[in-house]
């Protein structure tokens, strides 16, 4: 059975993220929430205008941060989002596993009034291009000619197993 989401964490998350734009910020913030207690375990903000670091989405901000406090991924926490999450921290976040993610906002609903494309994407675009082949991708791709560009990965399977 699934925990009911919890419409006060869902305000939180649209509020930070009005801070946020109030503050110079663009309009996404995250928590991480023990989910099993609903304590709020870390906030973040999106903090790409203020350093001019492009990942640093309120997801990616709130995964690193944890992660230079010791958590080494989400793992018994639900993450609130303003809004579906970019491909980018849909990735991270699936590489830090939590148990959910819970959003306010749908990319429609988002892109109705905000749009954080770039040259090679737009909101409504971004989803598709993972889905292509890397040949047909907006971002050209080429593999350039190495020895052996496997040795890293054989090695780390030696070490580790």
């Amino acid at each position: 059975m699934s925990r009911p989401v919890d419409p006060a964490l869902v305000r939180r998350s649209v509020d930070l993220a009005l801070e946020n734009v109030e503050a110079g910020g663009k309009p996404f913030a995250c928590l991480v929430v023990d989910a099993a207690t609903g304590e709020v375990l870390h906030e973040a903000t999106n903090q790409v205008s203020r350093t001019g670091d492009v990942t640093a989405h309120a997801e990616i901000v709130a995964i690193r941060e944890l992660a230079v406090a010791g958590r080494r991924d989400l793992t018994g926490c639900d993450v609130y989002v303003t809004a579906y999450p970019c491909p980018m921290c849909l990735g991270a976040l699936y590489y830090a596993a939590p148990e959910r993610v819970v959003h306010a906002a749908t990319r429609e609903q988002e892109g109705e009034h905000y749009e954080d494309g770039g040259r090679y994407m737009t909101l409504a675009t971004f989803y598709d291009e993972y889905a292509r082949a890397p040949s047909a991708r907006a971002l050209p791709a080429e593999q350039g000619a190495a020895e052996d560009p496997v040795a890293p990965f054989r090695e780390w399977t030696r070490r580790h197993g």
